[in-house]
């Protein structure tokens, strides 16, 4: 099954990253062509490029961006660019940990470059060559994530998904999407409901969008009317991503995800975040430690239509919330599904994919 191609780099060195535009969706399909460290700070921040692993992908390859020019310096200096660029990206956006662990891992590959004895060109072609893994090993996790969380899926089902965790999320198929697209792919009927996920409509904007152009069956709710379809019994389960997991399987994910999961609980329906294991933090013990991102107060004042609000009231506007682990029936990673996740199975899903 085709799915879109959210982002990847172009060319050799000096090259380019190419990503669409998800601001401008669902209306135009439109590409960026990105070539600075700022531009690619830029297109995070406000939202071109967004979910978890895809804005991971972005910060491995912005870091590349930062010190592409710096061939013919010594080692040394690309290594302090490099630690500059991903310090300047971090600052993006605080929740979503893959895209400090994508930026790092560039910092930490051209530091062992570095002190292996290898030149400034050398140190700027280790660079990508790590940046290009992060973007190829993404693509091969979501694979396995639909393959596993495909097994959840029975014949018929009908999932309810909040926000965007497909291929708009990722380098490839998708997190939370991923086990869809595969059960259809294997010959099961699947029909997803979307929510809308106000205030930025990524579910209207960009689920919708995506499952459409993929073929599957997708209807479009808005965030309000998810308790009535619960209680009508047409969900047979919800899967929605994630932007940050803490050590006790806490899950930080769009915000409205905490309400689904209290509406899942309710009625009965299993809860299932699918996520990388890049998506756990084992340094946030809890969801409490979790940073939530406040956004501007205008995304919630202003639609397409105009102004939806008296000027200059007062705006509360987090763009993420957190989902507790007693509500979670399971987190479906790469290295297999956590069931009724806690610290001590969170800690060895960890060690298995070598990341504790």
């Amino acid at each position: 099954m085709a799915h879109v191609e959210t982002i990847r780099w172009e060319g050799a060195l000096p090259g380019k990253v190419r990503l669409i535009d998800q601001t401008l969706l669902p209306e135009r399909e439109t590409y960026l062509e990105i070539a600075d460290l700022e531009s690619m700070r830029d297109a995070i921040g406000r939202l071109a490029v967004r979910g978890a692993p895809a804005i991971g992908v972005a910060a491995a390859f912005g870091v590349v961006l930062g010190v592409q020019g710096l061939s013919a310096r010594p080692a040394a200096e690309v290594v302090a660019a490099a630690r500059a660029a991903a310090a300047r990206l971090e600052s993006s956006r605080p929740t979503a940990v893959n895209l400090a662990w994508g930026a790092r891992r560039i910092v930490a590959r051209v530091e062992r470059e570095a002190a292996g004895g290898g030149d400034g060109r050398a140190v700027v072609a280790a660079a990508l060559d790590e940046a290009r893994a992060t973007w190829t090993e993404d693509r091969v996790v979501c694979d396995r994530l639909g393959e596993i969380g495909a097994e959840l899926l029975h014949d018929g089902a009908v999932v309810l998904t909040h926000c965007n965790a497909g291929a708009l999320a990722t380098a490839g198929s998708g997190t939370a999407l991923s086990p869809i697209y595969r059960a259809v792919a294997d010959g099961k009927k699947v029909a997803v409901i979307a929510d809308e996920t106000r205030p930025l409509l990524q579910g209207a904007r960009l689920t919708a969008w995506e499952l459409s152009r993929a073929g599957i069956d997708v209807t479009l709710i808005t965030d309000s009317m998810a308790a009535s379809v619960f209680s009508r019994r047409k969900v047979d389960a919800v899967f929605v991503g994630a932007d940050r997991i803490a050590r006790n399987g806490d899950v930080a994910n769009k915000i409205g995800t905490y309400g689904v999961a209290i509406l899942a609980r309710e009625h009965g329906v299993p809860f299932y975040v699918v996520a990388p294991l890049s998506t756990f933090d084992p340094e946030t013990p809890d969801g409490a430690a979790i940073p939530i991102e406040e956004r501007a107060p205008g995304e919630v004042t202003h639609g397409a239509l105009g102004p939806t609000s008296p000027t200059g009231v007062r705006v509360h506007n987090p763009a993420f919330d957190v989902t507790p682990a007693r509500l979670v029936t399971g987190i479906v990673t790469e290295v297999g599904l956590i069931l009724a996740p806690d610290k001590d199975k969170v800690e060895d899903a960890l060690r298995r994919g070598g990341r504790i």
